[in-house]
């Protein structure tokens, strides 16, 4: 892997708490607008700028591009995010609970992302790849980080340790109890470039579209500069890498809003049919090859016998829409059928049971998680996960260390 330290833009120590904001593409804009109320330090005015226009503008509005510029150099004018003397690597840690999970916050080549050393498991949206390039472009620099994972080492374990004897930048407990944690890298980032050289592929495990803007800004940055070099800034983009035995990975939920004309009883006839079925009092997937299902009022356990497939065909979300949501529930394609819905587990199987009493939904779906392996194994074979297949927590905050483009 290619990495290099970066002259990073940062919020003042007083300001992290105040400016460091979710991820643009975890909220709306009607909480992105919420979460920014009355905090004009937040980044959310930078990476959701059309929270500070009228609701009657498009969100892909040329005026929400050039707003969210203005926002961005209204916080470097006033102070609140100041610019590093020289270029360092930096150390991210996260604590969510009894969780903890730490990366090398550094920025990675756009070479790497487009000869595969840098390896992906989702396809992108035209509609959302467009929007962040422009962002990007327009702002001239990367707002968020790409979340990156490598195979663990333990030669870059120590001295993430090592990193973190020094006083940290910023330690605050965020509104949702996430604790975030910056430091900087005293020693040589030549050291750090080097330790990289030797992780031979790293994965995109959260940010696809992210990075995926950020190859394509700096591949129109080229195109307009035919003497560039590759070195340029423009040819970086900042991004986390943890080790893979750090990671969690939370079930991607499934709701479906009806039974496509069948009663409950004959569905669940139907189901009968293509899994071992039980009823159980119990939410949640004891482990792989087994789902959950909700349905009038009642939890039934569902398994099956290992499949005999490639990466992805194995995964339990493939199963599910392979024997049941395609055939029999008629969710021919989960990507665009609008009658399938995704419940990240963070919210938890309370969420499915008050969709489906409501009679918002028919039917819900508890799922395993799949494994940090299996997305490594399907991005190595060259393969596409199902859509929402993963859900990583926690999330990277965005604003507390920024790249630009030059």
């Amino acid at each position: 892997m290619l990495i290099k330290p970066f002259a990073a833009l940062r919020p003042a120590p007083d300001r992290a708490a105040s400016l460091a904001s979710v991820p643009y593409d975890v909220v709306d804009t009607a909480e992105a607008r919420a979460l920014a109320a009355g905090n004009p330090d937040s980044f959310l005015h930078v990476s959701r700028p059309e929270i500070d226009l009228p609701d009657t503008v498009d969100i892909y509005d040329d005026a929400v591009y050039a707003q969210g510029a203005r926002a961005f150099a209204e916080l470097q004018a006033r102070g609140v995010l100041l610019r590093e003397a020289e270029e360092r690597i930096y150390v991210y840690r996260q604590i969510m609970g009894t969780h903890s999970q730490t990366g090398v916050v550094a920025c990675c080549h756009i070479d790497d992302y487009a000869r595969d050393v840098i390896r992906k498991h989702e396809k992108t949206r035209q509609d959302k790849e467009d929007d962040r390039t422009r962002h990007c472009l327009e702002l001239n620099a990367n707002s968020g980080p790409v979340f990156l994972t490598y195979r663990t080492r333990e030669d870059l374990d120590a001295r993430v340790a090592q990193a973190q004897q020094a006083t940290p930048l910023y330690d605050f407990t965020a509104a949702d109890g996430v604790r975030h944690t910056v430091w900087r890298a005293e020693d040589d980032p030549a050291a750090w470039v080097e330790a990289f050289h030797h992780v031979p592929l790293a994965y995109v495990a959260d940010g696809h579209h992210r990075a995926a803007a950020a190859f394509r800004a700096g591949k129109q940055r080229r195109e307009a500069h035919p003497g560039h070099t590759g070195h340029e800034e423009y040819n970086w983009f900042l991004a986390v890498l943890f080790p893979a035995d750090q990671l969690r990975i939370l079930p991607y939920n499934r709701c479906v809003a009806d039974l496509n004309g069948l009663t409950p009883d004959a569905f669940l006839e139907r189901v009968r049919t293509l899994f071992r079925t039980e009823p159980t009092d119990g939410a949640e997937p004891a482990g792989p090859r087994e789902i959950r299902m909700f349905l009038n009022g009642a939890w039934h356990r569902l398994t099956w016998e290992a499949v005999d497939a490639d990466p992805v065909g194995r995964l339990d979300v493939s199963v599910l829409q392979n024997r049941l949501l395609g055939p029999v529930l008629g969710i021919d394609d989960p990507r665009t059928n609008t009658r399938i819905a995704f419940v990240g587990g963070i919210r938890g199987t309370g969420e499915l049971v008050q969709r489906v009493t409501s009679g918002q939904d028919a039917v819900a779906f508890s799922m395993f998680p799949v494994t940090v392996q299996q997305m490594m194994d399907i991005a190595d074979a060259g393969q596409i996960m199902p859509p929402k297949s993963t859900w990583f927590e926690p999330k990277l905050r965005s604003g507390l260390l920024v790249h630009t483009l030059d």
